[in-house]
């Protein structure tokens, strides 16, 4: 990770990238709700933990409460389940988040992953944000 001592917490990407990338980086549900939380970090910082959790409670909290809630099983089973299943979609999401979707963001210059802390750094992309802001108002309205 770049050295921040002395410069201001809100960091900028170098590089603008071109409208095509910034649709191509948006094109993904996984990764808009990435840059979602790592926008909403007042530091652009957040742990592969955090960032994994934001992924899944977004995508999978609701509908898996809504699929257990469909179920004629007892309680118990149910839970069990939900939970195992959780774990799994957990696992799942950040090895595609570390294998695919960082590494691209990360490319792209809009964020700089460190894979022995585990910390990712959004690096303020004023063009990328724009259209961020975009695609929340349209999907989480």
């Amino acid at each position: 990770m770049r050295e921040t001592e002395g410069e201001s917490t809100e960091l900028t990407a170098e590089v603008t990238p071109s409208l095509d990338l910034i649709f191509e980086l948006l094109s993904n549900r996984r990764r808009r709700y990435a840059l979602y939380h790592l926008h909403d970090q007042s530091d652009g910082v957040a742990t592969m933990e955090e960032l994994t959790d934001a992924v899944v409670s977004r995508q999978y909290l609701e509908s898996n409460a809504d699929r257990t809630a469909e179920t004629d099983r007892p309680e118990a089973d149910a839970d069990a389940d939900a939970d195992c299943d959780l774990e799994n979609r957990r696992r799942r999401v950040r090895m595609e988040l570390q294998h695919t979707h960082l590494p691209k963001l990360e490319d792209a210059g809009v964020l700089e992953h460190d894979h022995r802390s585990e910390m990712v750094r959004y690096w303020n992309q004023p063009s990328l944000e724009e259209w961020l802001e975009h695609a929340r108002h349209k999907e989480l309205a």
